[in-house]
């Protein structure tokens, strides 16, 4: 398999990347066969997968426009994903000129790409770390250099969650997170379930089988344990709601049945 030219040397693409794998269905043009082979797999069961993603990029937006309205001029996110059009950065700077961002991802592609996306831009930087080890995101010199923590904070969590499984206690990472946010800051999440999704869960279950084989394991979480991520956060109106309906910019009746897979939500830090 020949290795393209923005393939860091140091990995291994003969293994599929959930970055990659996820760029592959938002269209995006940095993933390997590994990867589009990974996700043909997964949407035989789940043929709607590429709207479920458009879905979690469409209410990313809308809370990046919300934060920006807000006042807020500063965004973490988390499990960036490798950049695609209309990504954080961009959003935010539209909506609020001089904003800035970090991008958080483990995988190497991701961080190599957005490295060059973001290159000679002064007010965003990309941090190789990992959502697990909240200390090492906090810590970072971008995060230090780009992110004053005694001012508010968009920290985006979009569609990461369900990749860490509950043996990793992605609660404990997600409130060590929000314990070292200013007041007013606001936590932005999706996250996948099987309530929402036009199958019965066993078919759906074939998609979490496949992520599980690539080592990645998919962990559809319900409504009730997606809302404790928010705990120490009072929800923003309309609270925790599949993905279309929350501050819709058209009517949620025209959008796909698949984009109304899992959840989405903002809460604000008293």
């Amino acid at each position: 398999m020949e290795r393209p030219v923005w393939a860091p040397r140091s990995i291994d693409i003969t293994v599929p990347s959930v970055a990659r794998i996820y760029d592959y269905y938002l269209g995006g043009s940095h993933n390997f066969e590994v990867d589009r082979e990974a996700a043909r797999k997964a949407m035989e069961f789940m043929p709607g997968l590429p709207k479920i993603m458009q879905a979690n990029r469409a209410f990313m937006r809308r809370a990046v426009r919300f934060a920006a309205q807000e006042g807020i001029t500063q965004f973490i996110d988390v499990g960036s994903g490798i950049p695609t059009f209309g990504n954080v950065h961009e959003v935010a700077r539209r909506a609020s000129p001089g904003a800035r961002v970090v991008y958080v991802d483990h995988d190497p592609v991701a961080v190599a790409h957005s490295e060059a996306v973001l290159a000679g831009n002064p007010d965003a930087g990309v941090v190789a770390a990992d959502l697990r080890k909240p200390r090492e995101i906090l810590d970072s010199v971008e995060v230090q250099q780009l992110i004053d923590l005694n001012r508010p904070v968009a920290l985006l969590l979009v569609a990461i969650l369900h990749f860490v499984e509950d043996m990793d206690d992605p609660y404990a990472a997600v409130a060590e997170l929000r314990d070292t946010l200013a007041p007013g800051s606001l936590l932005v999440l999706t996250h996948a379930s099987y309530e929402g999704i036009p199958l019965p869960p066993e078919k759906a279950a074939g998609t979490v089988d496949v992520y599980k084989d690539i080592r990645n394991p998919l962990i559809m979480r319900s409504r009730e344990q997606i809302a404790r991520f928010f705990e120490g956060y009072d929800m923003v109106e309309p609270g925790l709601v599949p993905m279309p309906l929350w501050r819709p910019d058209t009517e949620p009746e025209e959008e796909d049945p698949w984009a109304f897979s899992g959840f989405a939500g903002v809460g604000r830090t008293a």
